[in-house]
């Protein structure tokens, strides 16, 4: 696993500091305000799904490995709701903020 203060970039660093701690105000600060995501190829409302699948929920990430400069994530995610499973995550950022994420099953 990679400690998430040893991810290559840091606006992802930010992001998965931000999950893990379950932390809301740092987690929306590394978003842009216009934000998009989208979770297993579906595009969803940023607040709510992060809201239902990562704070309401207990989500965590455990990164597995990491390409594309950082912007590519293996993850083992974790929640009270669905349990464990191996998720790809993809960023992309915009002056040190995220823009875009996508996120599914591995």
């Amino acid at each position: 696993m990679i400690a998430p203060d040893q991810l290559s970039d840091p606006t992802v660093r930010a992001f998965v500091t931000a999950v893990n701690a379950g932390d809301r105000s740092a987690f929306h600060a590394v978003l842009t305000p216009d934000a998009t995501m989208s979770d297993d190829g579906s595009d969803r409302d940023i607040a709510q799904w992060a809201d239902r699948e990562i704070f309401s929920s207990g989500g965590h990430m455990d990164v597995e490995k990491e390409s594309d400069g950082g912007l590519a994530l293996i993850v083992n995610y974790r929640n009270d709701t669905w349990g464990e499973m191996r998720t790809a995550w993809r960023f992309i950022t915009d002056s040190g903020r995220i823009s875009r994420f996508e996120t599914g099953q591995a």
